[in-house]
């Protein structure tokens, strides 16, 4: 087996790809299905969940763009490419924004630097460096973003991968003291307030038989990862309720365990 062959094995499970399926994204096999379809019989608001964090994402990144004025992005968890990633909604508002991902799963960089192709004006690049090294990250970055300049930082279901909350929350300050006042950190994760138990359940077993484990959280612990930021309105709430797009209805408007939020660096 070539490495290329061990990168994209699809003979078992892939996190990315299960999360792939869940946004209706076509990148993933049947072993990848069959798990998404598997967690869902536990926690079955697990699709909605996936679609609102994208929503979230999409709505943020559109806000920067267009109302602050932000062109330079750093996407750190990729993840799988589906439709409307970081750099096609900014890419959208404002040709010439530049994005850099960062990831360190081989899978997702393959797929990435396939299929994640921005503007001629504008850039989209990839780094492979791990989300504990926030100093590793950032010297990547001043390749493609000036430093000097504001920065969206992207931190979408990644800071559950993180056990612990303090190193979690460390982790974030780290990468934002290396990014200029009138940055900005758009995050969201999963948490369990709202049908904690089934979620909770739902993760349990995913945490027993994935290689890479994943903690909901309260939103008040999310919350420390915004401190000392001047939060946007609303606040962190559960993503249907930031700043929802006019005649959003049914699961669009539906509350559920994803709570986001946007913060400025003062």
């Amino acid at each position: 087996m070539t490495d290329n062959d061990a990168k994209l094995d699809t003979s078992v499970p892939h996190s990315a790809r299960v999360w792939n399926y869940w946004l209706g994204g076509k990148d993933n096999y049947q072993v990848d299905r069959q798990v998404g379809d598997d967690f869902a019989n536990l926690y079955p608001d697990i699709a909605v969940v996936a679609r609102q964090s994208r929503a979230f994402l999409k709505r943020a990144v559109t806000h920067l763009v267009t109302d602050k004025g932000v062109k330079q992005f750093l996407d750190i968890g990729t993840g799988m490419p589906t439709a409307e990633n970081t750099h096609q909604v900014a890419q959208a508002a404002a040709a010439d924004c530049k994005i850099v991902y960062v990831d360190n799963d081989p899978l997702v960089l393959v797929h990435a630097r396939a299929l994640l192709t921005g503007t001629a004006e504008g850039r989209t690049e990839y780094v492979d460096a791990s989300l504990h090294d926030p100093r590793a990250i950032l010297e990547a970055a001043r390749g493609t973003l000036d430093l000097d300049q504001p920065v969206g930082l992207i931190l979408m279901n990644i800071l559950g991968h993180v056990p612990d909350l303090d190193q979690a929350v460390s982790i974030v300050r780290a990468l934002l003291d290396g990014l200029p006042s009138g940055s900005y950190l758009v995050t969201a994760d999963g948490t369990n307030v709202i049908d904690g138990p089934a979620f909770e359940e739902a993760i349990g077993v995913w945490n027993a038989n994935a290689p890479l484990s994943y903690n909901l959280r309260h939103p008040d612990q999310i919350s420390r990862f915004l401190e000392g930021l001047e939060v946007l309105e609303p606040g962190l709430v559960p993503c249907a309720e930031w700043r929802p797009d006019a005649g959003a209805t049914g699961d669009e408007a539906r509350a559920v365990d994803e709570y986001g939020a946007v913060g400025r660096k003062r």
